[in-house]
């Protein structure tokens, strides 16, 4: 017969100190799914019987402690005692590791995250390998979720409720230092030490961490009901309740019960099983898989690149050009003059300096990014990026320039926002080695990258792009070449329907506000400021010629006067110190203003889908998510117009083209996605 302990493995040195460690079959990394925890139940009974000095638990991953629970089985969960029991069933399999009649000690290396975090807090110590790479949070806040396996009650005994609240709901994680300063871990050691300090510290059993007594005073009944008041306030302006109840859950689980007793595991336990099956949860772990996705796409590629040649020291070609620095590459940045390359070096170093923290790695960021106005880099060059001005005789001319110099073998990638490959191909020696490579601003913020294909670059070349993007540590959309392309063609009418509403008079503040309510990050009016008014019309003017897309007289009246938005100081608003100065706005917006803006969007996507300018329903709804934003709780463009049904999306799409216009014709590809799945 077989033996069913396949995932961990129980061994006890000369030292009476039993190691237990975690070797999950058929998986890069750790994580808690119900078969490793039935057997680390079954392990920690052998461990309880046999009474070992100590017990030290650890990963024969080099990856990584635990990544956390298994994600998969959160979507198999039907109905509350279900989950309960779920959850329920962990909680015990940790208190057992607490309950321990001898010390315990988490070896962590890596990440330690969510469920991975709170087994370790279970532990009664935790020394973290200082290589780097610890990584320690948790993160289900994310997800829509919290902490289920004891981690909301735990971890404010540990390190204090304030700094608890903190990383339960950001889900931000803690490096090496920052974790041992906060009291996550109590030793911070070189990798080759940890197992030695484990031993060290499992045999001396030193007192053990628990937060301060003023910490614990935030705890009292009084004194917590007014931190929770506070953070509510906190969270309420960065997330409403109704789109991410998870935050607000964790913090009405420490007011309730303010981390202590046997009845605050079992809140833990009902609440997240009630937030496992709720919508925004669902949607946030179909977030998590697309992003997975979007990752897994740059795997093909065997390409290397280590020098990477700029041109265009403009806000976005500087950017990148610091962004590809910050991540290991050589890059030379070249403009007409000195001139013009000096403030992208400055704003470089000042990003470099925030990034590391360290000013050796600083220092070291700025090494490996050098102006070169007369272009000398361009024959070492691994992939040449093009980012200077949205006009394409000016790209052709300068390509003329670059092609002849460049590498056989290396990439000429184009960082234009709107303008269709095929144009600017005209003319090359080798048109099948040039591909989009259209970042978003700010480029160090957002994560999306469109990765643009025209009818004659190679298939093997858009792999290589692929993976140079994922080098990059940003997130790949590979789209097909037409004009605005995916995220600007989906966005455009979006926009411009926030500023045709601004030309009838519905107050700006108001636009916003029903964006925002709807659950995007901004509103379009302030988005439209951000981005530029002078690059929105462009845009607008190439989807216009393109696709019939009306053109608002506000924007051309502000752009007459030179109010370009943010980086003017006046736009639709006023800005100050970087951020909209918004009048007030009393009363109601209209009544169908939400539907004109995010219908609006819906229609485009379902657009871009049947023409194939992105390749499937999940891969769009990837981009907007990570390029716009659009409501992560919702789960995507076209998954949330499904979840409204696309039978009544047309239906009111046509009714609003009745009220406003031909702009609201439904588009023909609604039938196909209401057929699909």
């Amino acid at each position: 017969m077989s033996d069913p302990r396949v995932h961990w493995r129980l061994e006890t040195d000369a030292d009476g100190v039993a190691w237990l460690t975690l070797d999950q079959q058929g998986a890069n990394a750790n994580t808690l799914g119900s078969a490793v925890m039935r057997e680390l139940n079954d392990r920690l009974a052998e461990v309880e019987s046999g009474r070992p000095r100590a017990l030290v638990i650890r990963s024969a991953k080099d990856s990584g402690f635990i990544a956390g629970a298994d994600i998969t089985e959160f979507t198999a969960l039907t109905d509350l005692e279900q989950a309960y029991r779920l959850v329920r069933t962990g909680q015990q399999v940790f208190d057992r590791i607490e309950a321990l009649a001898m010390p315990t000690v988490a070896a962590i290396h890596g990440f330690a995250l969510g469920g991975g975090l709170e087994l370790a807090l279970a532990c009664d110590y935790r020394v973290g390998a200082d290589d780097g790479r610890l990584n320690l949070g948790l993160p289900e806040v994310m997800l829509g979720i919290h902490p289920g396996f004891g981690g909301t009650v735990r971890t404010p005994q540990i390190i204090g409720p304030a700094a608890a609240l903190d990383l339960m709901l950001t889900g931000r994680s803690l490096k090496g230092g920052a974790a041992l300063k906060a009291g996550l871990i109590d030793r911070l050691v070189p990798r080759d030490r940890l197992d030695a300090a484990a031993r060290e510290i499992a045999l001396a059993a030193p007192a053990r961490r628990r937060a301060s007594f003023g910490q614990r005073m935030l705890a009292w009944p009084l004194v917590r009901a007014v931190v929770a008041s506070q953070t509510r306030q906190q969270v309420a302006r960065r997330a409403r309740p109704e789109h991410y109840p998870a935050p607000y859950a964790i913090i009405d689980l420490f007011a309730r019960h303010g981390a202590a007793g046997a009845a605050a595991y079992e809140a833990e336990a009902r609440s997240i099983a009630k937030l496992f099956l709720s919508g925004q949860s669902r949607n946030l772990v179909r977030v998590f898989f697309l992003q997975n996705r979007l990752k897994g796409l740059g795997g093909k590629s065997a390409r290397k690149f280590g020098h990477v040649h700029v041109v265009g020291a403009g806000v976005m070609g500087g950017d990148i050009a610091a962004w590809c620095a910050s991540r290991g590459l050589t890059v030379t940045l070249q403009d007409r003059e000195m001139k013009y390359v000096e403030p992208a070096l400055k704003r470089a170093q000042e990003f470099f300096g925030k990034r590391a923290r360290d000013p050796a790695k600083a220092a070291e960021m700025a090494a490996r990014l050098t102006a070169d106005v007369e272009g000398s880099g361009v024959p070492r060059a691994d992939i040449v990026i093009e980012a200077i001005f949205e006009n394409a005789d000016a790209k052709r001319g300068l390509y003329a320039k670059l092609e002849p110099r460049m590498k056989p073998e290396a990439l000429l990638a184009t960082n234009t926002s709107s303008i269709v490959l095929e144009d600017l191909a005209r003319g090359l020696a080798d048109p099948g080695r040039l591909f989009g490579l259209h970042f978003f601003n700010p480029v160090a913020k957002m994560m999306l990258v469109e990765i643009i294909r025209s009818q004659l670059t190679r298939p093997e070349i858009i792999e290589d792009a692929l993976a140079f993007t994922r080098k990059l540590d940003k997130l790949p959309l590979p789209c097909r070449s037409s004009p605005g392309f995916a995220v600007n063609r989906i966005l455009m009418p979006y926009m411009t329907e926030a500023m045709l509403a601004a030309d009838e008079g519905v107050p700006l503040a108001l636009i916003d506000r029903t964006a925002v309510k709807f659950g995007m990050p901004m509103g379009p009016i302030e988005l439209a400021d951000t981005v530029g008014l002078d690059v929105a019309a462009h845009v607008g003017r190439i989807l216009a010629d393109a696709f019939g897309m009306p053109v608002p007289s506000g924007t051309a009246e502000l752009l007459a006067k030179g109010h370009l938005g943010r980086k003017t100081g006046r736009g639709y608003y006023e800005w100050r110190d970087g951020k909209p100065v918004k009048p007030p706005a009393s009363g109601e917006p209209p009544a169908d203003l939400e539907d004109r803006l995010v219908l609006q969007y819906l229609n485009e996507a379902v657009a871009c889908l049947r023409e194939g300018v992105v390749e499937d329903a999940d891969l769009l709804d990837a981009g907007m998510i990570f390029g716009t934003g659009f409501a992560p709780f919702r789960g995507g463009p076209l998954h949330y117009a499904r979840a409204r049904g696309t039978a009544a999306i047309v239906a009111r799409l046509e009714q609003l083209a009745s009220m406003h216009g031909p702009r609201f014709r439904p588009d023909t590809g609604w039938a196909a996605l209401g057929a699909a799945r």
